[in-house]
């Protein structure tokens, strides 16, 4: 039973001919009739009693008329619908976002989204970067705002490490070695101009864990120039790093827009460290208006 089937039905009902009903819906007089012809298989009973040339309808089309009515009528008014809403952009839109992203970054984004689509109703949820690409394969998240890994951002390889993730860059975080002023690598660092990873590796760090993207980055780093990397204390959260870092218990690598008075950057003689943060989501999901919006809103970030 299908919308062609009932219109068909309905349009005979009204007009009283096979024939007139196939005209009006623009088929031929055999196409109408097959339709009448499945109908009457689907619902086992016969629709219309042709006598004398005339058609009326059974006990079973006179039961059935009112419903095909309001069937169609909600198919078309659903069809309406959606139509009509094809460039509404409201319902909900939920995101997961790294803390660093989401307290230094995503603010103002979020500020200029709510103010032009107030109908949008914003589900933010904190994750750690390395959960987002599971959580949106998963559907946990229409969208992720991460520190994307650099195999995403290189893949020079022929091979796509991330086969489900599309992902734009959006902002670009430079990276400093930092210490407490009271630190030995300070002090060092005013006997001379630059400091190396050498010196770095004489004393403990505190990092994001081992398997996050960043500390990857700057073990990476570390090993091209075969220096040990220690860590003496591990957290993702850049701001508690950041604290630690003030108080003096121990050297780190933060994002330079977290620099304050408490914390000195270290010179370091080196490539310059680099994080992209970006946003991800299913390639093969059809995205919300909402979650469209907002892409373009962070688009225009970069």
């Amino acid at each position: 039973m299908d919308i062609q089937q009932l219109s068909a039905f309905i349009t005979i009902t009204e007009l009283g001919s096979f024939s007139a009903a196939a005209s009006q819906l623009g088929i031929t007089q055999s196409a109408i009739s097959k339709r009448i012809s499945l109908l009457e298989a689907q619902v086992t009973q016969p629709l219309f009693d042709r006598i004398n040339c005339r058609i009326q309808l059974t006990e079973a089309g006179q039961a059935l008329l009112p419903r095909a009515k309001r069937i169609v009528q909600e198919i078309e008014d659903t069809t309406r619908y959606m139509k009509d809403r094809k460039g509404l952009i409201n319902g909900t839109l939920s995101i997961a976002t790294s803390h660093h992203i989401g307290l230094h970054r995503l603010p103002p984004v979020l500020k200029n989204f709510t103010q032009q689509y107030p109908d949008v109703h914003l589900q933010i949820n904190f994750i750690d970067s390395e959960q987002a690409s599971p959580a949106i394969i998963q559907g946990d998240f229409e969208l992720a705002l991460i520190t994307l890994p650099q195999a995403m951002i290189e893949n020079k390889s022929k091979i796509d490490p991330y086969p489900q993730m599309q992902h734009y860059e959006v902002w670009s975080d430079p990276l400093a070695f930092v210490a407490n002023r009271q630190h030995p690598l300070t002090k060092k660092v005013k006997d001379k101009k630059s400091i190396t990873l050498s010196d770095l590796a004489n004393y403990p760090a505190i990092l994001p864990d081992q398997n996050t993207y960043t500390t990857e980055l700057i073990q990476t780093l570390f090993d091209e120039q075969k220096q040990p990397l220690t860590i003496s204390m591990t957290t993702n959260h850049l701001d508690a790093i950041n604290m630690m870092i003030s108080v003096g218990l121990g050297w780190s690598v933060l994002p330079l827009s977290l620099m304050n008075k408490t914390i000195t950057q270290l010179p370091i003689k080196g490539p310059t460290l680099i994080r992209k943060l970006g946003c991800i989501h299913h390639r093969e999901r059809t995205l919300s208006n909402a979650a469209r919006a907002m892409l373009s809103l962070l688009r225009n970030k970069s």
